[in-house]
């Protein structure tokens, strides 16, 4: 699905999201009240609109209407509370990133900006409102993250303990394509029914049903209405419940039905790629530093780097004692100039580039940077595994990553459990 289409899908229709006291709109009503804000029944025809022409480019049975509707409903509904969220917290997303935003929708898509505006205007939206939708799109997401952020609390002796089991898995990079069915427990249905219903699921999966189709039909996960679909992610990325039943599964393998505290989940394995190797390029390099005076300017600092780089390479004296001797690096003069091996992201963007670029062996021409005036010779460079060594932060993104999606999940439940929603139409509470 392309990219714009996603976020039409997900909320394009709050764009006419208004207060309860707001005015009536010409040939439209109210057709859901959520806390201050509504949901007008153009809202649900446009989403509708979208979804139809979304499956019919890409071949893609959609369930019954009824079943549709009641899909379409919760997620405008979610998505009006989560941009109230944004408006009490206050975010604003000026002109500039908005532009960045759209850019990159337009990029991912392969399109220009005037392709991506025909390609939303023939879709019934104008480009305005377009821009407009984005722009809640990122409000609401900061909102989203600001406050699922605060929720977040990771124990070191956690970090420990997942630096030591990745220490132990070779596929821990290994990427999945994974597609998910939710069936949430309820009060009309027993435990032992929703588990009956979802092993009939995994058969029907089994004998080649469509997962996409199942997934608008019966799932109630936060990617219901994209089919299920989670796209590409690895292990680290996942739901914790997710991470925890992937083991090195084939493509096309079906996982579940597996029970989790609201419900049971039905997982597919679209497809798998690609291993990853954490390996950094060490510098040692050693150098001398002169710093420009009030007596001492630049062109005489040049001067004098350029006869030690001539004592050097005449043999008239090593780099090692003149480092001694002038360097006003007192750490590396010490070291007869030398900085030890490192990565060249640790040094300013000067210096970095000279390590970078400098065959072994050669002394640069003196360059500039906030430090002052240096040499620089590059005495090796080594490839070296750093799998080791970044472990623990690995395993610090891996435990918030997960913590993230699980606790905007909960989140989100709470806000939609402690809202005010109203059906109009069906003059009745959906809580």
């Amino acid at each position: 699905m392309k990219l714009w289409k996603q976020i039409l899908l997900g909320s394009i229709t709050s764009l006419t999201v208004a207060t309860v006291n707001a005015g009536p709109v010409a040939l439209d009503k109210i057709a859901v009240i959520v806390n201050e804000g509504v949901v007008l029944q153009s809202d649900i025809d446009t989403a509708f609109k979208t979804l139809h022409a979304n499956a019919k480019d890409s071949g893609q049975a959609l369930p019954e209407e009824g079943v549709l509707r009641e899909q379409v409903l919760e997620k405008l509904i979610i998505d009006t509370i989560q941009q109230q969220e944004a408006d009490r917290l206050g975010v604003r997303i000026d002109d500039n990133r908005l532009n960045e935003a759209i850019a990159d929708i337009a990029k991912n898509n392969e399109q220009t900006i005037e392709q991506l505006t025909a390609s939303v205007e023939k879709e019934g939206l104008t480009y305005a409102a377009f821009r407009e939708q984005v722009r809640k799109e990122i409000a609401a997401s900061e909102a989203r993250n600001a406050l699922v952020r605060r929720r977040i609390n990771i124990l070191p002796a956690e970090v420990d303990n997942l630096a030591d089991i990745l220490a132990n898995e070779t596929n821990a990079t290994v990427q999945y394509k994974v597609s998910h069915i939710q069936l949430r427990f309820n009060d009309e249905q027993e435990k032992s029914e929703l588990e009956a219903q979802a092993n009939d699921l995994v058969k029907q999966l089994k004998e080649g049903e469509n997962f996409q189709t199942m997934a608008y039909t019966y799932s109630k996960g936060p990617k219901a209405l994209e089919g299920g679909d989670w796209g590409w992610m690895r292990k680290e990325e996942m739901p914790t419940i997710f991470a925890d039943q992937i083991k090195l599964q084939n493509k096309g393998s079906i996982i579940g039905p597996f029970r989790s505290g609201i419900g049971f989940h039905i997982l597919k394995i679209e497809d798998v790629k690609g291993l990853e190797v954490v390996a950094v390029t060490e510098v040692n390099a050693r150098h001398i530093l002169i710093k420009p005076t009030v007596i001492l300017s630049d062109e005489g600092v040049q001067r004098d780097l350029l006869e030690i780089t001539r004592q050097v390479l005449t043999g008239e004296a090593t780099f090692g004692d003149l480092a001694q001797q002038y360097s006003q690096d007192p750490g590396s003069a010490v070291q007869d100039g030398e900085l030890g091996y490192q990565t060249p992201d640790l040094y300013v963007p000067e210096f970095k580039h000279q390590v970078e670029t400098l065959p072994v062996g050669q002394i640069s021409e003196p360059f500039k940077t906030v430090h002052g005036w240096h040499i620089v010779e590059v005495i090796d460079r080594r490839e070296v595994d750093r799998t080791d060594s970044a472990l623990k932060n690995k395993a610090y993104g891996i435990l918030f990553n997960r913590k993230f999606n699980e606790e905007a999940s909960a989140w989100l439940q709470e806000l939609r459990a402690s809202a005010f929603v109203e059906i109009v139409e069906e003059d009745q509470d959906v809580d």
